[in-house]
C-alpha cells in the first residue's frame, strides 16, 4: 500500500505511540492511516467500530490491502459471525479483525470481555457525549491499543472532547479539564439555570491543551497544509417561501393539504419552519426541477427529511429527462448508478452520508435543505473535495428567502450548530 507523504509524517509523529488519534480533515485518508496504525501495533485481536454505513467499506479496504497478512475479517453485524469472532477471540487461536456499528457495539455485552486488543473508532467524534449508551460502552471497553480517527473531533467544541482524551490515556478528571480548559458560565432559562460555554471567550490554555494532546498521541492535519485542491464554489439559489410561511411564523398553526402543523413549542415551531420552506415548499421543487435539467453532469443531492426525497425522485422519471440515480439514506445504500452513468443524481442523507463517503467522481454538490449540524455541513462539503479531485467544486445551495434556511446556513458556515432561543441567555 503507497502511503502520501502527510499519512507517513502521521505515522512517523506517532511511532511507538499504541494510543494515538489521527484528527485529518476530511479527504486526507484516514483509513489508510488508521488500517496501517493497526497493522503496525500488530494485535491478535483488533476492533473497528464505524457508522453503519461504513462498514462494508471498512471490510473491503482490509480484504483489498491486508488479505494476505494471515487476518481474519468478521462482519460482527451478523450474529454468527460475531459468534465466531467472540469464539475466536477468547481461545487466542487467530488474528482477527471485527467491524461493528456504534449502535450495535453497546449491546454486544460479550466485547467487554476483550483483552489486549486494538480498538479503533472511526469517526470517534461519535463519542463527544460521554453520557450516551454508546458512548459510556466504549469507555467501559478495555483495549491494549486505541486508534482515533477524525476529520472534526469536536466540531471545534472542546468541551467535548473528554471521552477521547480518556481514551488516549490522559488521565484527566472531567471536573478538572473543564476548569483547565473551558471558561462556562451560569444563564437562566424559565425557572432553571443553566451552565453553558462562554460565547465571548469560550476556551482558555488552548496551546497548552493542543501540546499535550500531541503529547498523547493526537496529529492535526488541515487539507491545505498537505495540497493544493481546487477552488471550491458556492453559489445561492434564491426560491420564493410559500405563503403558508408567513402565517405559520405569525400564528404558530397553519393546515397544509390534510396536515394541521402546530409549533406548540421552541423546537416544533423551528421544525416546521425548515419543513415549510423544504418539503412543503413547490417553488424549491421546481428550482432543483430547473438546475438538475440544465446540466448532464454527475450530480450530489443532499437532503434532510424523507418526505423531501419522494418528490425528487420521482422527477428523476420524467420523460423529458431521465436520470439514473442512487440513494444513501438510513435505510438504503446504493451507489451503483453513481459509479456507473456519469449523469447520475445520488440523494444523501445528511445522517448517513455527510461523513465517510468518496464521492469525488461528482464535482456538484446541491443542497435541497440545510442542515442545523455545523459537523455534518462542513463533512459534507468534503464529499467531492478531497484527494484525487482534479475539477473546481460548485456547490449550490437552495435557499427559501426569508425564511429561517438562511440563518440555518450563516450559523453553520461560521463554525456552530444552528441553536433557538431555548439556548441564549435570559432577556432581562
Amino acid at each position: 500500500m503507497k502511503l502520501f507523504p502527510h499519512q507517513k509524517q502521521a505515522l512517523q509523529a506517532t511511532s511507538g505511540q499504541n494510543r494515538v488519534a489521527y484528527y485529518l480533515d476530511m479527504g486526507l485518508g484516514k483509513t489508510f492511516v488508521g488500517s496501517e496504525k493497526m497493522h503496525e501495533l500488530d494485535a491478535d485481536v483488533n476492533l473497528v467500530i464505524c457508522q453503519k454505513s461504513k462498514i462494508d467499506d471498512w471490510f473491503e479496504h482490509f480484504e483489498t490491502y491486508y488479505s494476505n497478512q494471515g487476518y481474519i475479517f468478521n462482519n460482527l453485524t451478523n450474529k454468527k459471525e460475531f459468534e465466531y469472532f467472540i469464539d475466536v477471540t477468547s481461545q487466542g487461536q487467530a488474528k482477527i479483525v471485527g467491524f461493528i456499528n456504534y449502535e450495535l457495539a453497546w449491546r454486544r455485552k460479550e466485547l467487554l470481555k476483550l483483552e489486549n486488543f486494538t480498538l479503533m473508532l472511526d469517526e470517534s467524534s461519535l463519542i463527544q457525549n460521554r453520557k450516551a449508551k454508546q458512548s459510556k460502552f466504549i469507555l467501559k471497553l478495555k483495549p491494549q491499543n486505541v486508534i482515533l480517527l477524525s476529520g472534526t473531533p469536536c466540531s471545534g467544541k472542546y468541551e467535548n472532547l473528554w471521552s477521547q482524551i480518556h481514551l488516549l490515556g490522559w488521565e484527566i478528571k472531567e471536573s478538572l479539564y473543564n476548569k483547565q480548559y473551558v471558561n462556562w458560565k451560569t444563564i437562566e432559562v424559565g425557572e432553571f439555570k443553566h451552565k453553558i460555554v462562554d460565547k465571548e471567550k469560550p476556551y482558555k490554555n488552548v496551546d497548552r491543551l493542543k501540546a499535550k494532546l500531541r503529547r498523547y498521541g493526537a496529529v492535526f492535519m488541515k487539507t491545505d497544509e498537505c495540497f493544493d485542491l481546487p477552488q471550491q464554489n458556492v453559489i445561492d439559489i434564491y426560491c420564493k417561501a410559500p405563503r403558508e410561511y408567513k402565517r405559520f411564523v405569525k400564528d404558530s398553526i397553519v393546515t397544509i393539504g390534510d396536515k394541521e402543523l402546530v409549533g406548540d413549542t421552541t423546537l416544533t415551531k423551528r421544525l416546521y419552519e425548515r419543513m415549510i420552506a423544504s418539503q412543503y415548499n413547490d417553488n424549491k421543487f421546481q428550482s432543483f426541477y430547473d438546475l438538475v435539467e440544465s446540466t448532464n453532469d454527475r450530480l450530489i443531492v443532499f437532503y434532510n427529511f424523507n418526505e423531501e426525497l419522494e418528490p425528487m425522485v420521482n422527477m428523476m422519471y420524467d420523460e423529458s429527462f431521465k436520470r439514473p440515480f442512487s440513494i444513501v439514506n438510513g435505510k438504503t445504500k446504493d451507489l451503483r448508478a453513481y459509479e456507473e452513468w456519469d449523469n447520475s443524481v445520488t440523494f444523501v442523507q445528511y445522517q448517513a452520508g455527510a461523513k465517510g463517503l468518496n464521492l469525488q467522481k461528482a464535482n456538484k454538490i446541491i443542497y435541497f435543505s440545510p442542515t442545523e449540524k455545523c459537523e455534518d455541513y462542513m463533512q459534507s462539503l468534503k464529499r467531492i473535495h478531497r484527494i484525487g479531485q482534479e475539477k473546481p467544486c460548485f456547490y449550490y445551495r437552495l435557499i427559501t428567502k426569508n425564511t429561517i434556511e438562511k440563518d440555518i446556513y450563516k450559523a453553520v458556515e461560521s463554525g456552530v450548530d444552528y441553536t433557538d432561543e431555548l439556548f441564549k441567555e435570559k432577556r432581562k
